[in-house]
């Protein structure tokens, strides 16, 4: 039994485990025993943190249900290695070396020693990050929805923003909070700290500390650090400006509104695009355009260590420090003065060919069973199961298609530095 085969298993564990607790009438609105099928499908795709639902969270189930989905999709977001040692030094049990190997080799650790000290550390900064959310999120939903009510939608929209699971209580995500910059703004921040990755959110805390404490032998960066955060703001800016002039004089999305908010659903589609699932605009109305600029920022996805799926930013940024490296006719690829190994290089292009390869044979599979569907409702399609991505065709919030099997690879990857 392999540390891999050990993960994955896990993941497989949690998800029938989630599914049991959705398929029982207190998981469900009506009272009855659920579909199994349906029961199993959400359960996958919240630990999975997809975001893909084939029914309505928010009126299908209970509170109970609902407090089932989010701590699924935390379990997801976290990765069963992570939580299950934290379960560990909850219950005061001895940390064993295969414990800290499996840390080591899931987080892609230089080394064993301090594993249990990151834990700790990824969940503080977890909680953290994700009560602040939510602390913000009520003053937008307790006077709209009262006390308890307003809470409950805080907590859970925080949590599913910053796992970048896509889930939301409201039947249209955040259609009716496309105006708002609080909803908007918070729900944006969490899905980008989400995103950007443990390490990354680690180190502005170390440079703040330091900065604070005007301590002369001040934490410098990693090149890691240099490289999410400067591809992730050129990925934001620019998905931003592409969505909201391809957009612009479409009346179905951001034709009929004011600039200010032209900006900030562009913004926010730009944001939730490469990373989470929520939406403020009406997706399945967008331009051609946009759709193809929605699926460059869907294939590109969040970055090493982060909730959110894709080829990853830093490969990415490999990539095109490759190409520019080609053709300026040098032969080694540079990247903020340092030079990138081989090894590295090698790795980014088999993830990009791999992950085309799934989404061309997706593609086909899609077409064979959905001929009467256009090109691009395809192509799309075949991004959700690879890059957890929840679209809304026929109706907001719910999608029509089955699971797939791609959605557990990141369950078994360990994941690198640059490129996972």
């Amino acid at each position: 039994m392999t540390i891999p085969r050990t993960v994955c298993l896990g993941f497989l564990a949690v998800i029938l485990i989630g599914a049991v607790l959705l398929e029982l009438p207190l998981s469900l609105t009506s009272g009855q025993w659920g579909d199994p099928i349906n029961a199993l499908f959400i359960s996958t795709s919240a630990v999975c943190v997809t975001g893909l639902a084939t029914v309505d969270v928010g009126t299908y189930y209970t509170g109970f249900g609902q407090f089932i989905v989010m701590l699924l999709a935390q379990v997801g977001g976290l990765g069963y290695m992570t939580v299950n040692t934290f379960l560990l030094l909850l219950l005061g049990q001895r940390f064993r070396l295969r414990e800290k190997v499996a840390i080591q080799q899931t987080l892609d650790l230089p080394g064993i020693e301090g594993a249990k000290q990151l834990i700790q550390s990824i969940i503080g900064l977890t909680l953290l990050i994700e009560l602040t959310g939510a602390f913000l999120l009520m003053f937008q939903f307790i006077p709209e929805f009262g006390a308890s009510r307003g809470i409950w939608l805080s907590i859970f929209h925080s949590v599913s923003a910053f796992n970048n699971a896509g889930f939301s209580l409201f039947r249209d995500s955040l259609m009716g909070y496309a105006d708002s910059p609080l909803v908007i703004g918070v729900i944006s921040l969490l899905i980008i700290s989400g995103g950007i990755g443990y390490k990354v959110l680690m180190e502005i805390f170390l440079v703040i500390r330091d900065r604070l404490r005007k301590d002369p032998g001040r934490f410098w960066v990693s090149l890691n650090f240099k490289v999410v955060t400067t591809t992730t703001f050129l990925l934001l800016s620019v998905g931003t400006f592409a969505i909201f002039f391809s957009e612009f004089g479409n009346p179905k999305t951001l034709g009929e509104i004011d600039w200010g908010q032209k900006l900030l659903s562009a913004w926010f589609q730009s944001v939730t695009a490469r990373t989470a699932g929520f939406n403020s605009i009406d997706q399945g109305s967008m331009t051609t355009a946009g759709l193809f600029i929605t699926i460059a920022l869907m294939f590109i996805g969040a970055s090493p260590g982060g909730t959110g799926g894709g080829i990853k930013t830093t490969t990415m940024r490999v990539l095109t420090d490759c190409t520019v490296a080609v053709l300026r006719g040098k032969d080694e690829v540079i990247c903020f003065n340092r030079r990138l190994p081989n090894e590295l290089i090698f790795k980014a292009v088999g993830v990009v060919f791999g992950s085309l390869i799934s989404v061309i044979l997706c593609t086909i599979v899609l077409s064979w069973f959905e001929p009467k569907l256009e090109f691009i409702n395809l192509f799309l399609r075949s991004f959700l199961p690879t890059q957890r991505w929840a679209f809304p065709w026929a109706s907001p919030a719910v999608c029509r298609w089955p699971a797939s099997w791609w959605s557990f690879s990141r369950c078994i990857r360990a994941e690198s530095e640059f490129c996972c």
